[in-house]
């Protein structure tokens, strides 16, 4: 595969994905959200990759925001339409993805740069990054899942008032709200995490996906999250990862999980 707007690429079990546009602040447009779709279906099913680190170019912005130039004119249905196919090719994507997503938010994340983090299992911040939703500013709501993750992870009040007053936080202020994992310098991000994918990579990338299934579950209108989180439980008895993990740990060794 080539790409305009990304770069991939992998290194001892962990993929990297980066928004290659540093002239636009690596802003989002309909080409990029594609090719972020097709990159992270590539590393997914390449069963060598067992985390993905999704970051941006550059030392200013993760993703700065939308292209805006791309919308502007847009009536009614096109822009219902432009959020609903950028949720199922990318947010959604993203957040139901069996691999683990960690965004490392190397500067700014605001609107859709935000919203593409939010849809990350979870966030490292650098030091300087500065996170926020200033739609409503130009006259329009989050459309790529913000009005909806953004209170997940906050809390309703905190995210309503970031939504209306459109500003941005500090990264420690993202991370006092839990909206970040970590906060560290700039230079450190990269190494940071990938030091935690490491971590995750020493446990089953089988239970893994599972886990992720039933923790989102908790979040779906209509879905009995402790009835998903049963269900993926026995599912792991069926695997060869639970007879590994199972097998080592009474024989006092490590596991060699294989991923099946």
């Amino acid at each position: 595969m080539t790409f305009e707007n990304i770069l991939i690429t992998s290194e001892n079990g962990i993929g990297q994905i980066t928004i290659n546009r540093p002239s636009k602040l690596n802003a989002l447009n309909v080409a990029t959200i594609k090719e972020l779709h097709d990159g992270l279906e590539s590393l997914n099913n390449n069963p060598e990759i067992r985390v993905i680190i999704l970051t941006g170019e550059g030392e200013k912005a993760f993703v700065a925001g939308a292209d805006i130039s791309e919308f502007a004119h847009f009536s009614i249905t096109e822009g219902a339409k432009l959020a609903q196919q950028g949720q199922e090719l990318l947010f959604d994507y993203v957040e139901n993805l069996s691999t683990p997503v960690i965004a490392a938010v190397n500067g700014f994340a605001l609107g859709g740069g935000l919203e593409l983090a939010m849809a990350c299992h979870f966030r490292i911040a650098s030091d300087n990054a500065k996170m926020g939703l200033p739609e409503v500013s130009l006259g329009v709501i989050p459309g790529y899942g913000g009005t909806q993750r953004l209170p997940q992870l906050v809390g309703k009040g905190r995210a309503m008032e970031m939504i209306m007053t459109a500003g941005m936080i500090t990264a420690e202020e993202a991370h006092r709200a839990g909206l970040v994992n970590h906060v560290v310098p700039q230079a450190e991000l990269l190494d940071f995490t990938k030091g935690i994918a490491s971590k995750i990579m020493r446990n089953s990338p089988v239970a893994i996906g599972k886990a992720i299934k039933a923790v989102n579950a908790n979040f779906k209108d209509g879905v009995n999250g402790f009835e998903t989180e049963i269900k993926n439980f026995g599912d792991c008895f069926g695997t060869e990862d639970f007879k590994e993990g199972t097998t080592a740990f009474l024989e006092k060794r490590k596991a060699a999980f294989k991923g099946n």
